[in-house]
């Protein structure tokens, strides 16, 4: 196994269940990829994800190797609200969580008569599109006809007059301007795509299904961080003796008689197997193979994904305690869109205030005492701008900690000390070129949002986490997972979860 990310681990765990020896080669020195904390000063921070969707993944895991509920090792609690949005033009709301009809009466409430009941609609179409695409993208591997997916959008738009034409929604933007008609339902919904680091102008309608998924199985937090989930599964791994080997970088692939047969390390190490799992990203898992990683008809990375968007993020200690009613998540929506979309898909060379998530949870495990509170605020960049040559991560991170102050007032009055994370820290730590987002597998768009299969080409060889099938997000890191395990107990013939 290359790499210690959720996806990896979720693979091994499973495997070391069906009666596998696994060995985990990671080059840093911890586990859990992008799922990581950083402390300081008796202040501690999620530097990866802050919250999860989907648990029934990772509950799933926990089940399956070893008849043990996730809640018995982790305190998996809901976030209500899911989350607080403020818009551009003053309006805020505050969204409940896994309730449409508290969506809907909020909205309306918020936003004005109409509003809450064109998003209630909206998401019945998008629940349409998951469980048309549901199976295909998530539960089961990419299969040979796969151009099925690309090509047909699974999003049922509504048809839109305009002129003398009808029109449907093929894009997310479409889908907000046409379908939500108001900028902050639209901003609402592009919000999903963003912290993918997606342009909304060029996502397909099909990424309906990631608000959807928020609303449909709800916004969870884990006491004590993110990381504990990454803990509890590296805990699991090691019950089902699963070895770790940490500070090994793999650089080749090693072949024989036509099928993977292990991996060399950089000091020269040889480890011989029957099978190699690589959770790493394209980029690097093509210099480990030569660059023989795809046959005719395979699912390809779109070139653009090279230089996926990374994400920026900012630690905040403050001074003073968390006032009462005070809301987990809330999203701060740019005030000029297109200025900001222009910046991310690099129409534009300058920087603008970014739309930005600011995480406060309510958990003394991140806070030396109740008079101090952890902050986490993070937007998505261009991910190789902190290596220019004009301060544009710097300028960038003063627009972020701007933005972050319309959901913290008083914020620089309470600041006792920040730490920056740019996209560089995630490339050190993760391996993803540049420090990129990979982005869940969507349908549509001419197969430019699908990821390669968790086969290759190479027998013997898999891909498995965010840079494979099914994406991006830890549902769908810890789904990859149980797809490589799938294909390697059961064998080709493996068709997925029932």
């Amino acid at each position: 196994m290359i790499g210690a990310g959720m996806g990896a681990m979720a693979a091994a765990a499973r495997l070391a269940v069906a009666g596998h020896r696994v060995v985990v080669y990671e080059h840093t020195e911890t586990y859990g990829g992008g799922v990581r904390r950083h402390e300081r000063d008796g202040f501690c921070f999620d530097t990866g994800p802050g919250l999860l969707t989907l648990p029934a993944v990772y509950r799933d895991l926990f089940l399956k190797t070893g008849k043990e509920p996730l809640e018995d090792r982790v305190d998996l609690v809901q976030v209500d609200p899911s989350s607080r949005h403020l818009f551009a033009d003053g309006s805020e709301v505050s969204l409940p969580n896994a309730s449409r009809a508290g969506v809907v009466a909020a909205l309306d409430e918020a936003l004005g008569a109409g509003t809450g009941q064109r998003w209630g609609d909206f998401l019945v179409r998008a629940r349409e599109a998951w469980d048309r695409t549901r199976r295909p993208l998530l539960e089961e591997p990419l299969w040979p006809n796969w151009s099925v997916l690309a090509e047909r959008e699974p999003y049922p738009a509504v048809p839109h007059k305009r002129v003398l034409r009808t029109r449907r929604a093929g894009t997310l933007a479409e889908v907000g301007a046409w379908e939500l008609r108001d900028p902050r339902l639209a901003a609402l919904l592009e919000s999903h795509a963003l912290a993918y680091g997606l342009d909304p102008r060029e996502t397909p309608a099909s990424a309906a299904v990631l608000p959807y998924m928020e609303h449909a199985f709800g916004t969870w937090y884990v006491r004590g961080g993110l990381r504990e989930l990454a803990r509890a599964v590296y805990e699991r791994c090691l019950a089902r003796r699963v070895e770790f080997v940490f500070g090994a970088e793999v650089v080749r692939i090693l072949e024989k008689d036509g099928r993977a047969a292990g991996v060399e390390l950089r000091d020269g190490t040889v480890a011989e197997a029957d099978h190699v799992v690589a959770g790493v990203d394209h980029h690097r898992l093509g210099v480990m193979t030569e660059h023989r990683l795809y046959g005719e008809g395979d699912v390809r990375p779109d070139p653009r994904q090279w230089a996926r968007p990374g994400r920026l993020t900012v630690l905040l200690a403050l001074r003073g305690p968390r006032e009462p009613g005070a809301v987990h998540r809330t999203v701060v929506h740019a005030p000029d869109r297109t200025a900001e979309l222009d910046f991310l898909s690099r129409r534009s060379g300058r920087p603008a205030l970014p739309t930005v998530t600011v995480l406060r949870p309510d958990d003394p495990a991140l806070r030396p005492d109740e008079d101090h509170e952890s902050v986490v605020v993070s937007a998505v960049l261009p991910s190789d701008e902190e290596r220019g040559e004009d301060d544009t991560a710097e300028r960038f991170t003063d627009l972020v900690v701007q933005a972050a102050e319309t959901a913290l007032p008083g914020l620089r009055g309470r600041l006792l000390w920040s730490e920056v994370r740019t996209p560089g820290h995630a490339d050190a730590e993760t391996g993803a070129a540049l420090g990129g987002i990979p982005a869940p597998a969507l349908a549509a768009g001419g197969g430019r949002f699908l990821h390669p299969a968790n086969t290759t080409p190479l027998p013997g060889l898999y891909r498995v986490g965010g840079w494979s099938h099914p994406g991006g997000g830890l549902p769908h890191a810890g789904m990859s997972g149980a797809l490589v395990a799938g294909l390697i107990v059961e064998g080709p013939e493996f068709r997925g979860s029932q």
